[in-house]
């Protein structure tokens, strides 16, 4: 790149949110009531697994796991699109930016891969129970967790690596909610064409592929256990149906958003909208109301602190 009198880009501009005033404040009450909802919902799950007896299996350590994982991923995004609806620049730092997309990714990835240890654990469970017990121990529950953290990590560091020595130095508005690397690298003033396409590998392939292997995987087990025999199939059935939901609502999205880097479609911010901040809130109540162990656990802790009285 010739050496000319550019500027550089210290913040971006995020047009999304420049709308009229009424949408703005509607914006930023749906905004509030689902982040009050998100947080307390994943932290209840969180404690009554926790706390509660009956909830030691290892099924349940991973869905805590993926609860925290849920309460850290809504707080990447939201605080600043609520600050910015109330502030008439509607600019996030460039420090911000980087920040904000290192941590969608990193959570986002651990996500991801704590899907599949949660699918591990399925496949032993239902395919060898006799031994479950002795195969996912505490041990192995916890390196599979601290895997799914580092894989997340990894995820997320090699696109940073290929982001941060990007040259920003002029346009700087982004037509999104928040900051995103299907956007940002075509503000770079560089050729960024092959950098798009390792983007698509890195985010749309490596979803896509866990999500059919993930689908594969549970319906694997959901004939395994319709042609088998023996007590617990229609609990074992319901489990891996709520995990195939969960699946859907975690790496439907971002497959929709990463999987075309070279063009943008209508669809684009409000899909980005309900996967960083709508759909954290599906965990808790997609568990909670299919799995009745959870509901009981729950109704038992809010019982026992006088929060909740059931007849």
């Amino acid at each position: 790149m010739e050496h000319e009198n550019y500027t550089v880009v210290n913040e971006f501009v995020l047009r999304a949110l420049a709308w009229n005033w009424e949408l703005q404040l509607f914006l930023s009450a749906l905004l509030l009531i689902l982040y009050v909802i998100i947080l307390p919902g994943n932290i209840l799950i969180i404690v009554t697994i926790k706390t509660d007896v009956h909830l030691e299996s290892p099924m349940f350590f991973f869905l805590a796991n993926l609860a925290i994982m849920d309460i850290c991923y809504s707080t990447v995004t939201p605080p600043n699109m609520m600050a910015n609806l109330f502030n008439e620049q509607k600019t996030i730092s460039y420090q911000g930016c980087m920040a904000q997309m290192f941590f969608i990714h990193f959570l986002g990835g651990a996500e991801f891969f704590l899907l599949i240890a949660m699918a591990i654990d399925r496949y032993v469970a239902i395919c060898h129970p006799l031994h479950y017990a002795t195969i996912v121990t505490k041990v192995v529950c916890w390196v599979l967790v601290l895997c799914a953290w580092g894989g997340g990590f990894i995820h997320s560091m090699t696109q940073m690596v290929l982001i941060i020595p990007l040259p920003f130095c002029g346009p700087n508005e982004l037509d999104n909610f928040f900051c995103d690397v299907t956007q940002i690298i075509r503000l770079a003033c560089a050729n960024t064409y092959s950098l798009e396409y390792a983007m698509f590998i890195n985010s749309g392939l490596v979803t896509t592929a866990c999500f059919i292997l993930l689908l594969i995987s549970y319906g694997a087990l959901l004939i395994k256990v319709k042609v088998g025999s023996g007590q617990g199939k229609s609990k074992a059935a319901s489990t891996c149906i709520t995990h195939i939901l969960i699946i859907f609502v975690m790496l439907g999205p971002a497959i929709y958003i990463y999987c075309h880097p070279f063009r943008d479609f209508p669809f684009d911010k409000l899909v980005g909208f309900f996967h960083t901040v709508v759909f954290p809130l599906m965990n808790p109540m997609i568990y909670t109301l299919r799995n009745k162990e959870v509901k009981v656990a729950v109704m038992r802790l809010l019982n026992k602190y006088n929060i909740m009285r059931v007849k």
